[in-house]
C-alpha cells in the first residue's frame, strides 16, 4: 500500500517546534558514525527525544554563532535516520551527493521562511529534486520515476493554491515509499540520539 501524506499530519502536530524548520534524511547502510565522519562532523553528547534535540540545537547555533548546527542520528534497520533542527545539510547538493557514494540519500527540509526541497540521490547522483510545496518543478537523472507515486501520495499539483498545504506530510509519505521506513511520533520522541555538530554549507564556502 502506498504511503499517504494523511499518514503523516501528526508531525506538525506533535512536533511543532521542529516543524518549523528542520531537515530530515535517511541513509541506506551507514552507520551513524559513518555518516558523520562523511560529513566532517564532531561528536557531541547523545539525547532522548525531539524536544531535547530541539533545545540542543538552539544552544550549538548560539555556541558557534551559525557556522555549526546539530544532526541527530540514529539507526532504524539498515537505514541511518538524521534529524537536522534549523539545517539544511541534507538536501544541499554540493554536501549531500559526495556524502552518497555508494549508497541511497533520502532528505527533505522545510524552514519557517517557506523555503523547502527533496532530494533522492544514489551513489553520489541526484535522481530526483523539487520543492514539496511545487512538485510540478522537478530535475535530475530520473525526475518522473516515481511520478504516480506522488500523486498517489496527496502532492499538489497545478497551478492553484491548494485548499490545505500537506507538502511536509507528503514529503513524509514520499520518503517512506523510498526508503520502506515509517516513522512514528513514538518512534521520534523515545530515541536516544547520537548527537554531532556539522558545518553549516553556508558557512563551508
Amino acid at each position: 500500500m502506498t504511503a499517504a501524506a494523511a499518514d503523516y499530519l501528526w508531525f506538525e502536530e506533535r512536533f511543532p517546534d521542529l516543524a518549523e524548520a528542520y531537515c530530515i534524511t535517511l541513509v541506506h547502510d551507514l552507520s551513524p558514525a559513518d555518516l558523520l565522519d562523511r560529513l566532517g562532523g564532531r561528536q557531541d553528547p547523545a539525547l532522548t527525544g525531539v524536544t531535547a534535540i530541539v533545545d540542543a540545537a538552539f544552544d550549538v547555533t548560539d555556541r558557534y554563532d551559525f557556522h555549526w548546527h546539530l544532526a541527530a542520528m540514529t539507526q532504524i534497520g539498515s537505514w541511518t535516520l538524521m534529524i537536522e533542527p534549523n539545517g539544511w545539510l541534507g538536501v544541499t547538493e554540493e554536501q549531500a551527493l559526495p556524502a552518497s557514494s555508494g549508497t541511497t540519500w533520502v532528505s527533505h527540509f522545510t524552514n519557517i521562511n517557506g523555503l523547502d526541497s527533496f532530494l533522492w540521490a544514489e551513489d553520489a547522483t541526484n535522481l530526483l529534486a523539487f520543492e514539496p510545496t511545487f512538485p510540478d518543478d522537478r530535475y535530475g537523472s530520473t525526475p518522473d520515476d516515481v511520478l504516480d507515486v506522488m500523486h498517489s501520495i496527496g502532492f499538489h499539483f497545478g497551478t492553484e493554491a491548494p485548499e490545505t498545504d500537506i507538502s511536509v506530510p507528503a514529503a513524509f509519505a514520499l520518503a517512506e515509499e523510498l526508503t520502506g521506513v515509517r516513522l512514528t511520533p513514538e518512534l521520534l520522541e523515545a530515541t536516544t540520539y547520537i548527537c554531532g555538530i556539522v558545518r553549516n554549507p553556508v558557512a563551508a564556502l
